[in-house]
Formats: C-alpha cells, structure tokens, sequence
C-alpha cells in the first residue's frame, strides 16, 4: 500500500490513496473477508486466554451471533457489554455487528452508579456482564449463560444497513454526564481504512491496545483497524508501566496507543524493552511537548500525538509517521475529514486563525464522501439528529493551511478572569515544563470582584513545589493575567479510563489541597 508522506500529500492527504472508496469494507460482516481469503490461518487477535487465528475469529463471531439472537436481540436492539479485555469482547462485538445490533460498551472501572446510568440511558436488550459489572437489570446475561448460548443455532442472513446504527460511543463525562453518541457501521468501519492507507500498515501490522475496549474508540482501532491491514490485534490487560512493556515485549508490538501519562512513565523507565514498536501514539488528552522528547530519549520513537474525538469516531487528526512534529500541535487532519475554526456567528475562518474547530466530511479528492456525520444521539428511547451542518467540537484551536491541527482548550472550559480569556490548556502546557511538576490541571475559581481566578492544582513530580517560583515560571511564557492565582498540591489528579483529567472534580480539590 502506498505510505502518507508528510512533505508532499496535500493538507488531507490526498496524494496517500487514488480509490478510498474501494478499500471500505461493505459492513462489518465483511471485514475480515479479504483476510480469510488470502490468509486464514494467521493471527488475527492475541489477548489474555490466548488467540485466534482469522477463520477461528470468523467463527467465533458467527457463534456470538447466534448466542445474541438466542437471547432475542433483533436488527437495532442495543447489546451493552462490560467485559475485560480479551478474546470474548472481540467476539460479541462482531457477532452484533452480524445481526445489525446496536453496540455499547460499559467500562468496567466506573462506578457501579455510573454503569447503570449508562444502562438506563440506553436500555440494552442484554447485557453481557463480566467479573466488574453489578449492574442490576433483568437483561443481564453472565458468562456461564452466554457461553452456553454460544451452541445456539445460526441465526437468519441480516443484511445490515451499512449507514444506519451500529454503535453507541459514551462521551468521556469530564465535565458532565456522558451522552450517548450513535455511529453507523461506515464510520466505525473508515477510521481504519484512512489510517492503514495512509500509513502503509499490511499483515505485519500488530497494534497493541491497552485502553479498555469497552471504549467504542478503541474497538474501531484495534480489531477493525487491524483486520482491513490484514494484521493482528494485540488486546493488552495491563495499563501499569511494567505490564505495557511486558506485553509489548512478548507480543513483538509494532504500534502502541497510549495515554500521556503512560508514555511519562515509560520515558523514565528507558531500561524497558520496547524495541519491537515503529510507532506510538498518544492520545485522550494533551501531551506535552517534554513527554514526547523524553520518550524519544529513552525509547527510539518520537510519538505520533492524535486528536479524535467520540462525534468523528476516534482519530481525526495525526502526526504523519516518522519523526516529523510540530510543538504543541495535535497532528496533521486525516483525509476524509474537512477540520476549520470558526467564529461565534458560525462563519469558517481563514486558515490558521483560531476558533472553535468544527468538523465534515471532504467535498473533493479520492476521499471526498465517504464520512458521514454521526447519526445521532441517543435520548428517550431513539435517535435524536444532530443539527445540520459541520459538528461543533467544543474545541478552541487552529488549523492551519497544511493541515496542521493545534487545540488552545475546550470551549466550556474558559476562565474568564475580570473581561480576559484564560484557556487553561495554555497554562497547563507552560506549568507542565517546570521540573517540580508531575502534572497540572488548571480551572476556574469564584471571585467577587473578577468574576472568577485562575487556580492550578498540581501532581508533584516527588520534588518540593514553591508556588511563588511557579508563578514567575508562569510569568515567563504567559500575560500576568493568565498566571495562576490560586495553587493546590494533591497526591493525583482524577482522571478516567482514557487518562482525562475528570475536571468537575478540580474545584473541590482546589478547596480541599494544600494551597496558598
């Protein structure tokens, strides 16, 4: 397959591909099809209980079809999983896809208040629950029962409508209650056909995942990704620093998509072996410039930072394999995708100019239609549309005329300090810098006379933390107005599965840590 070049393709990468439209699978259903053809026998997925090769992933989903419509889910009921990651949450997810179910998964670390509310939310036709999962619901299926339904006879030919609904992808709730974001199997399925075509990933692709794959996001990127590659999904489940390099090591990893975090804890281990990758991303929340020269450092590859978002699905933006980056940019936008700022009234800005980034499909190039606006989401029982035109991300950035992609901060989240914008993103970035700090999260304070303040509540890297140095640090890089005001230092940051700052919860911590 030809390889993205970021020196010469055009802002979407045009130059990467002459027929987009040929290499999206029909449906899910017949995404594994080219691989059984050419190579059933290799290795399509490699988890915890061990692995399988394409013909046995084939039949394995299969099976999961006719355990689900055993169990009476029918063309657009919702099946809602929380399970672990491993071969059985492959396996169900494609055997929903086959019988034109509505797929959610339910993370297994939320609390159980937060499981049901998303159950509730969507009232699953059944749910398949694994070890961490108390939700109460007379659609609850344990895996004795679903293992045993896996002997059901085959369900009818269903011939699912490759636009219409076929996964729900939860919002991260980091700054409210999560909302139910509905995708067909065409979006779900052309994340992965942009990125293997624009990368030049073929069979030898094995792209380590260790987010949960309860996260929708991740689906698309690992089973669906992998199998339009003809390569194999390595379902890691470990997050800790030892674990991720365990896996990487033993399953000879190639790419690895991890959290900032991660990736700050690895650089400080460069004894690990992580000699097997040729790419790593990063992604779930900022990363800062430090932390991918110091993996570097440490490990050989520079990470490819990304920005996706849950509307899209998953990846929009990316840095182009290889080493090239620009600081404090979020990659270059993917070629199906049509990325501008624009202004409160709803007008497109120029190139470059900064706005709130909003998001379509292409109109021209080889990539032009094939995205389709999320479909919904999903309230009281149906799909409620989302309103006409370019999807707002709620994100404050630039892209600029080579589609080079930066975020300032999310919209919602502007202090305004007397009549200033202060986006805390900006300010997060510079404290990020300071060796004292481990990690920083800034938010808004009330205040009688400016309305709100600036407050930074900081991770300590182990070392003492002086706020006044902090803030002549700040002061270095940032207008007075923007320096923190307000300082807290907590032992860690409240962050969710994805490695997102959980960012309701600042104001408290702010009131209850150590500050001045």
């Amino acid at each position: 397959m030809p390889s993205f070049n970021g020196e010469n393709a055009g802002p979407g990468g045009e130059n990467a591909v002459s027929d987009a439209g040929a290499r999206l699978p029909a449906s899910i259903g017949a995404v594994l099809e080219p691989a059984l053809a050419a190579h059933p026998d290799a290795v399509a997925i490699e988890a915890a209980s061990g692995s399988w090769t394409y013909r046995e992933l084939d039949e394995r989903a299969d099976a999961a079809a006719a355990a689900l419509w055993s169990f009476g889910v029918r063309p657009g009921d919702r099946v809602a999983a929380c399970l672990p990651n491993d071969l059985a949450i492959v396996a169900a997810f494609h055997g929903a896809q086959r019988i034109g179910a509505i797929w959610a998964g339910i993370g297994e670390a939320l609390a159980a208040a937060e499981q049901q509310y998303l159950h509730d939310l969507i009232e699953p036709r059944v749910v398949l629950a694994g070890p961490r999962c108390p939700i109460d619901s007379p659609a609850r299926v344990d895996p004795a029962g679903w293992s045993a339904a896996q002997q059901a006879p085959a369900p009818p030919d269903i011939a699912p409508d490759p636009d219409g609904p076929a996964g729900i992808a939860f919002t991260s709730g980091t700054s409210g209650r999560p909302k139910a974001v509905v995708h067909s199997q065409r979006n779900l399925l052309l994340p992965g056909a942009a990125l293997v075509a624009t990368r030049g990933w073929g069979p030898e692709l094995r792209k380590g995942d260790s987010f949960p794959l309860t996260i929708l996001n991740l689906m698309v990127l690992s089973t669906l990704l992998t199998a339009q590659a003809g390569g194999c999904a390595v379902i890691m489940d470990r997050r800790d620093v030892t674990g991720v390099a365990e896996w990487i090591a033993t399953h000879k990893v190639t790419v690895w998509n991890g959290a900032p975090a991660q990736l700050y804890d690895l650089a400080a281990r460069p004894e690990l072996d992580l000699s097997s990758l040729r790419e790593v991303w990063s992604g779930g929340s900022d990363t800062p410039d430090t932390v991918r020269t110091a993996f570097a450092a440490a490990h050989g590859p520079v990470p490819r930072v990304t920005y996706g978002l849950t509307e899209a699905p998953t990846v929009v933006a990316i840095d182009p394999p290889g080493d090239q980056w620009r600081q404090r940019a979020s990659g270059r936008v993917l070629p199906q995708y049509d990325v501008a700022a624009y202004d409160d009234a709803g007008n497109r800005l120029p190139a470059g100019e900064l706005g709130e980034l909003c998001l379509s499909g292409r109109t021209e190039g080889p990539w032009a239609g094939c995205w389709r606006p999320m479909l919904g989401h999903w309230s009281g029982g149906k799909i409620v549309a989302p309103p006409a035109g370019p999807i707002a991300t709620g994100d404050i950035g630039t892209v600029d005329a080579n589609g080079w992609l930066t975020v300032l901060d999310r919209k919602k989240m502007v202090i305004i300090r007397g009549s200033a914008n202060v986006y805390p993103l900006e300010v997060e970035r510079v404290l990020a810098t300071h060796p004292a700090v481990g990690k920083a999260a800034v938010c808004g304070v009330p205040h009688d006379r400016l309305g709100q303040q600036v407050a930074a509540v900081i991770e300590t890297n182990g070392q003492p933390v002086d706020f006044a140095e902090l803030a002549r640090h700040c002061r270095d890089e940032l207008a007075g107005y923007k320096v923190p005001e307000v300082w807290a230092v907590v032992a860690a940051l409240p962050v969710n599965a994805m490695g997102k700052v959980v960012r309701t919860e600042l104001p408290d911590l702010v009131a209850g840590g150590s500050r001045e």
